[in-house]
């Protein structure tokens, strides 16, 4: 038997490593798997040295209190790693962690192969990271074609795959109508994955669906949550005595959810993608602490957040981010998206001119190649 570890650091990470596993399951039936992962992963039948929660960290200042905590939790993965032996450590996405980690198994077994998904955005900061990579990464899975020229300049063996959660979704149908009731319309709300960034979102977002539920009475609020998130959630929309809201956790349904939306507010992040390949218009919100933002001000050189805004080098879809990052701007853009189809259309138009440039013929065949290649 082979043997592949799967190193992820959150849930998007997981999620993305869930697709090329999944294509490397369907093609080969010799390989053992371990991992540091989550939901997606254990719903492939792979065992994670713990849960996925021990290691999500939000912002420089909480990793700062948590280094120690941090560090003890690298050296274990590390030996684990070199304990499980494997034939190549795939590690996708959270840098800070996952390449950490990498770099150490490296120098204790340079004999494992070392492919990274999702490159660390050299893009926007810290440029320089990637001569360091050369000495512990053979090879490096690209989500976006920009991305290569950084990788081709340090003779680094990359990748483009395009991005696995734009590929073409064949699942079956699900009912929602027991979600969804009174005909209402759907409004998708997505508060992060992390509990840090839930806890400073959903009170904003709360009172942001007061305000709209005082001008409009057809709408429905569901938040899309992790299933290890989903009951707090619930709960905290129950203290609010919410009449229209809920959340979900299973990624099914949420797919579905989305798919039948009419509008979607998101944390940034990986799920902006997600949101414009199904044609759903949106905003962008975030907002993290004082000293955490005056440190991203001063390394980052993009102009905006998402992705699909940087790509475009417009703001294509509205960016609400830090101060911004209101209750009542949250609804004051909003309203003027919903009240000019328009500008609802224009938005999903440019977006899907952005999008295409991110996709393959099938990203995860493509990712599940390259690992096969080193097996």
């Amino acid at each position: 038997m082979k043997k592949i570890f799967v190193l992820t650091g959150e849930p998007s990470g997981d999620k993305l490593a869930s697709k090329v596993v999944a294509q490397l399951k369907n093609s080969r039936s010799d390989i053992e798997y371990l991992s540091v992962g989550g939901e997606h992963l254990k719903a492939l039948g792979i065992k994670s040295l713990y849960d996925l929660n021990e290691v999500t960290y939000l912002g420089f200042t909480e990793v700062l209190l948590n280094i120690l905590k941090i560090k003890r939790k690298i050296n274990k993965t590390v030996n684990e790693i070199i304990k499980f032996e494997p034939d190549i450590l795939f590690s996708v996405d959270s840098p800070d962690f996952t390449l950490r980690v990498v770099e150490e198994v490296k120098k204790k077994k340079p004999n494992i192969k070392t492919i990274h998904f999702v490159a660390p955005q050299v893009w926007i900061w810290r440029e320089g990271r990637v001569k360091r990579l050369k000495s512990y990464l053979d090879h490096v899975l690209l989500l976006f074609p920009f991305e290569k020229k950084y990788f081709d300049k340090e003779n680094i063996k990359s990748t483009f795959t395009g991005h696995p959660l734009l590929d073409q979704d064949n699942t079956s149908k699900v009912d929602i109508s027991q979600i969804i009731k009174d005909k209402k319309k759907i409004f998708s709300i997505y508060p992060g994955s992390r509990l840090s960034e839930i806890n400073i979102l959903t009170p904003i977002l709360f009172e942001f669906i007061k305000m709209m539920n005082e001008k409009y009475k057809d709408l429905f609020f569901v938040f899309h949550s992790t299933k290890a998130h989903v009951q707090l959630i619930q709960n905290l929309l129950l203290k609010e005595g919410f009449k229209n809201c809920d959340a979900i956790g299973d990624e099914k349904i949420k797919s579905h959810i989305l798919k039948s939306s009419i509008f979607a507010v998101a944390k940034s992040g990986t799920i902006s993608l997600e949101i414009c390949n199904c044609k759903i218009p949106s905003i962008i919100i975030y907002k993290m602490g004082i000293i955490n933002f005056f440190i991203v001000k001063m390394l980052v050189k993009v102009k905006f957040a998402n992705i699909i805004n940087i790509a475009a080098n417009e703001e294509v879809i509205p960016e609400l981010l830090q101060n911004s990052c209101n209750s009542k701007n949250i609804y004051n853009t909003v309203d003027k998206l919903l009240s000019d189809k328009n500008a609802l259309k224009n938005q999903v138009s440019k977006s899907q001119e952005i999008i295409k440039n991110f996709k393959t013929e099938k990203s995860s065949d493509i990712a599940s190649s390259v690992i096969e290649s080193y097996l």
